[in-house]
């Protein structure tokens, strides 16, 4: 399965008072890599979305488990992976280290989404196209 790995410069607006990381920021952080695997796999947001007709890859489960803190001015990596892949969802995990230490570990559920003007809430899921798993060596 592709994996991806992305460096991640702690800036002074990612921190609480402590100055370590504010726990939100984690999930920010988690949202960009799975961007960065995306792209790594060839599938380009805005190609993607045009491509496919997508409303977008919405989250519908997210959980992290944080384990030591990052703070200002550190440098963490992420290295993230699709783990499951459903009719029309996905999983991610996230793997964040500081150093050689994991630091925070997180998964996100998504889901392939596209408008439907018929739909209550005008969106609906589709199932994920094969040449889209594929791309992840699914």
């Amino acid at each position: 399965m592709l994996s991806n790995r992305k460096e991640i410069h702690v800036e002074w607006g990612d921190c609480d008072p402590a100055g370590i990381v504010y726990f939100p920021r984690f999930f920010e952080y988690f949202d960009a890599c799975t961007n960065a695997l995306f792209e790594k796999a060839g599938l380009r947001k805005a190609e993607t979305l045009k491509t496919y007709g997508l409303l977008g890859i919405p989250m519908i489960d997210t959980r992290a488990q944080f384990y030591s803190p990052a703070r200002f001015g550190e440098t963490v990596v992420v290295e993230s992976r699709i783990t499951e892949w459903g009719r029309s969802s996905f999983q991610v995990e996230h793997k964040l280290y500081n150093g050689e230490q994991l630091a925070a570990e997180g998964t996100e559920k998504r889901v392939w989404t596209v408008r439907d003007p018929h739909a209550k809430n005008g969106m609906r899921s589709e199932p994920i196209p094969p040449e889209v798993k594929d791309k992840f060596g699914k």
